[in-house]
């Protein structure tokens, strides 16, 4: 079995898409770990939709408060300059595209960028904020494994899921490769150390632009 990048190695390169001064939303489970790889010097405002712009780092012990959470429940801090605000005009702010970039988890996507990251077979569903995210954010970011546990392929010719959104997506970041989401179709950008393109594809549904560097 090919392991590639692990997640804290998937949240680094993710975090890498961030520009000083983007206001960015992350989505709930792995996406929280791209806190943890903004360096210093980079000023970065994190979004939460339960009414938060400035979330800083996870809360340590002792620095925990049970009215300071992510939209995971989970606890955090804020930076200096924090924003509080209801949830409306969190939701507002996605909607009215004010957020410069998203990163989130998915079940599946498809080679044109659709999204479905809110239900699956066997699952409870949660729609959460992601369908606003997807509707007012124009850079969205996938981290997510290629695929699921039991080996089938988590990138898609045509989604099976219900969808969050259509041509949403416009990077795909996983275990085994980075891909761009383009009009021509999905673009093999970058691959995982001890990772070939032989291996991509065959653990990918749909079809790939492969440049020559990488075949």
């Amino acid at each position: 079995m090919i392991a590639g990048m692990n997640e804290k190695e998937m949240a680094q390169r993710a975090a890498a898409e961030i520009r000083d001064g983007d206001c960015v939303n992350l989505g709930i489970g792995m996406p929280t770990m791209v806190l943890d790889f903004i360096p210093s010097g980079k000023t970065v405002f994190f979004h939460t939709e339960n009414g938060l712009l400035g979330m800083g780092g996870f809360a340590q012990k002792g620095e925990t408060h049970p009215d300071l959470v992510d939209a995971g429940k989970q606890p955090i801090t804020c930076i200096k300059g924090a924003s509080f605000f209801p949830s409306d005009i969190s939701f507002a702010m996605m909607r009215g595209g004010h957020i410069d970039l998203a990163i989130m988890g998915a079940y599946q996507v498809s080679e044109k960028g659709d999204l479905a990251n809110w239900t699956a077979p066997g699952m409870l569903p949660s729609i959460g904020g992601a369908m606003d995210i997807v509707a007012g954010i124009k850079n969205i970011i996938v981290m997510m494994s290629h695929t699921t546990r039991d080996g089938r392929p988590k990138i898609v010719r045509e989604l099976t899921y219900p969808a969050t959104g259509y041509g949403c997506v416009s990077m795909i970041i996983t275990n085994l490769c980075v891909m761009d989401v383009t009009d021509k179709g999905l673009l093999l950008k970058e691959l995982a150390n001890g990772v070939s393109a032989r291996d991509v594809l065959s653990a990918t549904e749909s079809s790939l632009i492969i440049p020559d560097t990488l075949s």
